[in-house]
């Protein structure tokens, strides 16, 4: 699943495979060379934050899914990340050892001092770069492999959420500066319009290789009432950068033409408080229902009973949400971005928006063509058959073979100089 680009020698990247590999590498790893085990082998998993908490997102659950998976193929995993009031600093769940330390800021100072301190115990290092990296490459020994993850640019959301000057030092750090620690470090991206933009705007150097994400093969739905008809949802983090306001505006914006549409919106985050007052300034409190938090079976009792689901975010590296809202046969609305132009395939199993185009009136006209019963059933059922190529073990697989051929290629062969 993973897929291969040109690196900087110009030449297609292939995963180094090596005669001879070192004991630990023997075996099986994913579902890839059966020479390649995991077995043992200890990683970390440097990443912004970690699935429970507040404003966790689909960059979380990727890499708790894909340390899930490695824990499950023998490797020993330690997943690092920032720590929010009232967590432990360490627990171990799902066979992971998590470690918390430092706020959203402090983090990224805190974590490569704990690689530092720690830097012979492992054999390979994910760094996860959320528009900062964690520098893993300058702080861990000389035969430590370190793997790059970046889901998308950050560069425009820098200067959405910062002062100028602050926004110019983020773009700096994740641009010129990490382009040069991490130019002889395997990059994986999650959509082949993030590797572009990897190119085109940070011109990043590194070999780049997509592996998507996935999803759960069994989803749990609850059996509760969801009101609307039609009902559309939106389901993820409540962040400013994902302009969820715009989907509470649908239920004033198509009052006329859908007397009955209700807007669900799934999630929790800082802007809730924000969401209800506009849901009051614009008259449609009776429209749109607020349901914060919810477990998995109540979240897919929603979307599924919903017709679309909807986002308006304008920076992502694919949109996790698109795929679980796909998995029950729900196509999604969004905005013709990078990552989301990957997980819609438009008019297939989903509508983009387009940059002359707004929002409300797509959704319209995506609900009119759902209106009609053979359509709807059509682009049903193109939804679940796209959401079947996507499953976290084929993620992990992807992942724990990188992983393996990256540790291969660490390893000093028999007289190498030290």
């Amino acid at each position: 699943m993973a897929v291969p680009d040109v690196g900087t020698s110009g030449a297609p990247f292939a995963p180094e495979r090596r005669d001879g590999l070192h004991p630990q590498l023997r075996g099986t790893a994913g579902t890839g060379d059966p020479q390649l085990s995991l077995r043992g082998v200890r990683v970390a998993v440097l990443n912004f934050r970690e699935p429970l908490q507040s404003v966790a997102g689909g960059a979380e659950e990727y890499a708790w899914q894909v340390s899930r998976f490695l824990v499950g193929e023998g490797a020993r995993v330690h997943f690092v990340t920032s720590r929010e009031p009232g967590q432990r600093a360490a627990e171990r769940r799902d066979g992971i050892e998590l470690r918390r330390m430092g706020n959203r800021y402090l983090v990224y100072l805190l974590v490569p001092l704990w690689l530092l301190l720690r830097r012979r115990r492992f054999d390979l290092v994910v760094d996860s770069m959320n528009g900062v990296p964690f520098f893993a490459p300058l702080v861990v020994g000389r035969h430590t492999a370190v793997v790059s993850l970046v889901h998308h640019v950050h560069d425009r959301q820098f200067y959405a959420f910062f002062p100028r000057w602050l926004a110019r030092i983020g773009c700096f750090v994740e641009g010129p500066v990490a382009r040069l620690v991490y130019r002889n470090r395997t990059t994986i991206t999650v959509s082949e319009s993030s590797r572009d933009e990897l190119r085109a705007r940070l011109r990043w150097l590194a070999p780049i290789v997509i592996i998507p994400n996935g999803g759960p093969v069994v989803r749990p739905i609850a059996d509760v009432p969801v009101e609307g008809e039609p009902a559309v949802v939106y389901v993820g983090r409540l962040v400013g950068h994902k302009r969820i306001d715009r989907v509470v505006d649908l239920a004033a914006d198509l009052r006329e033409t859908w007397p009955g549409l209700a807007v669900h919106v799934v999630g929790r985050g800082p802007e809730l408080d924000r969401l209800r007052w506009r849901a009051e300034a614009r008259g449609v409190t009776d429209r749109v229902r607020l349901h914060g938090y919810l477990g998995e079976p109540e979240k897919n009792a929603v979307l599924s009973a919903a017709v679309l689901n909807v986002t308006a975010s304008e920076f992502e590296g694919w949109g996790l949400t698109v795929i679980e809202a796909a998995a029950l046969g729900v196509p999604t609305v969004a905005y013709d971005v990078a990552g989301l132009r990957d997980s819609v395939n438009h008019g297939v199993t989903g509508w983009l928006v387009g940059e002359h185009d707004r929002l409300a009136e797509t959704v319209e006209r995506a609900l009119k063509e759902l209106s009609d019963p053979r359509r709807r059933a059509e682009v049903q059922d193109a939804c679940r058959n796209w959401a079947r190529e996507f499953t976290w073990g084929k993620t992990g697989a992807s992942m724990a073979d990188l992983i393996a051929a990256e540790l291969a290629k660490s390893i000093p062969l028999p007289g190498a100089a030290e």
